[in-house]
């Protein structure tokens, strides 16, 4: 004897409400990727100061690497407390650095780390390399 069962009202409400659930995910999958590309939403790339808290970088002088604290060679982009201070100890322990290329000598410091501050950095007056 084959029992055979019928289309119940709540599988019919089930079903109804699935679809519509389905529908709404579709829907606010479609509308969150159809941003125009002239939208208000930006992405940064770089750090943003406000206006009057730092100079321009043609306004700022390179740090001088012979007379410069470890608190000031921090502030170089990449430079940390203690590479920071291991310049410092190099320059006490060597003397004064002939070059910025001298920074080469000190542990931690590659040609990747040297190109990327070079230009914010001298070994004395009017000396960039």
């Amino acid at each position: 004897m084959k029992r055979q069962e019928k289309w119940k009202p709540v599988y019919f409400v089930l079903l109804v409400l699935t679809l519509a659930f389905a529908g709404a995910l579709f829907w606010a999958a479609r509308r969150e990727n159809a941003l125009p590309f002239d939208s208000a939403y930006t992405v940064g790339t770089e750090r943003s100061i406000p206006a009057g808290e730092e100079p321009d970088a043609a306004e700022r002088l390179p740090v001088d690497i012979n007379s410069a604290t470890a608190e000031e060679l921090e502030e170089l982009m990449g430079i940390g407390p203690v590479l920071a201070q291991a310049i410092v100890d190099y320059r006490e322990a060597n003397g004064p650095f002939a070059s910025v290329d001298e920074l080469l000598e000190v542990s931690g410091i590659g040609e990747a780390k040297l190109g990327a501050i070079r230009d914010d950095v001298t070994a004395g007056e009017g000396s960039n390399g």
